[in-house]
């Protein structure tokens, strides 16, 4: 059944609820790979909590479920996580009741046989004061639900990566079992847990979540130009074009021009293009 464009674009959810503590910071941390080297000084602070420091995409997990994604009528067993970006007004506490305000922004259609992108906001606030925290925008791949007559043009705009050497490279090492402590964060996901139902969807093993190698980028571009201070981070875009498989090593490109960081990330050993036109700001 062709998607409703009105109806899409009505599904709007206001100040819906959610909470965090130190928990599930530590949890996320160690879910994209921190604290690998327990005497690692800098590590430790964002999977400790003395002195505990919250990784900026942490926000992606930080109100798992949020908004009526779920009541959009698209078919999920052909949906993929296009991009996601992120902004920063205020970092992170390390605890926090916070207020999501979701919508559905945006809704393109690429045909019948191309499918749709659905550009998804959220805005975390502190539920206390009101204060905005992080706007998360998802540029969602719907692959069966084209030619329900809408716009054909419009979406997020991908990053230029320079055309020259990067500037650094950081290789990642993941764990074997990274998918299975990651999913813990909010995305049960079986595709990254379950052999039989990657196999069912074409892949010899399950993959680790893309937003998992979303926060290794993120982690790499604050280790190396921002001394491991997640509050120097202003914004952290990032589109998915391929999948990482759990246990391979993730090399992380990344060119300086002022405040923007280019970034994009491969797997050496398949020579795959795992994350394309990234763009982080400093602050």
């Amino acid at each position: 059944m062709a998607i409703d464009l009105a109806h899409l674009l009505s599904l709007k959810q206001q100040d819906q609820p959610f909470a965090y503590g130190d928990r599930e910071v530590m949890l996320y941390a160690l879910g994209i790979g921190m604290g690998a080297d327990p005497l690692n000084a800098d590590e430790l602070r964002f999977v400790y909590e003395n002195g505990l420091k919250v990784v900026p995409s942490f926000a992606t997990v930080a109100a798992w479920g949020a908004g009526r994604m779920a009541e959009s009528g698209i078919n999920y067993l052909m949906v993929v996580h296009g991009e996601q970006r992120l902004r920063v007004h205020r970092p992170l506490p390390a605890e926090a009741q916070i207020l999501a305000d979701s919508a559905i922004v945006e809704a393109i259609d690429k045909g019948p046989s191309k499918g749709a992108i659905l550009i998804h906001d959220t805005v975390l606030k502190d539920a206390k004061t009101g204060d905005k925290l992080v706007t998360l925008s998802s540029s969602i791949f719907a692959r069966g639900d084209g030619g329900f007559g809408g716009p054909s043009e419009g979406g997020l705009t991908p990053h230029v990566i320079p055309a020259r050497a990067p500037d650094q490279e950081l290789e990642i090492a993941t764990r074997p079992d990274q998918a299975l402590i990651y999913r813990l964060s909010g995305d049960r996901n079986p595709l990254h847990s379950d052999p039989n139902f990657a196999a069912a969807a074409g892949f010899p093993r399950p993959i680790l979540h893309g937003l998992c190698t979303y926060g290794i980028c993120c982690r790499a571009v604050m280790q190396t130009y921002a001394g491991f201070d997640p509050s120097l981070l202003r914004s952290f875009d990032a589109r998915f074009s391929a999948p990482v498989f759990p246990g391979e090593m993730i090399s992380v490109q990344m060119w300086r021009d002022g405040d923007i960081v280019s970034f994009e990330a491969r797997v050496a050993a398949r020579d795959a293009v795992v994350i394309r036109n990234g763009r982080a700001e400093l602050g």
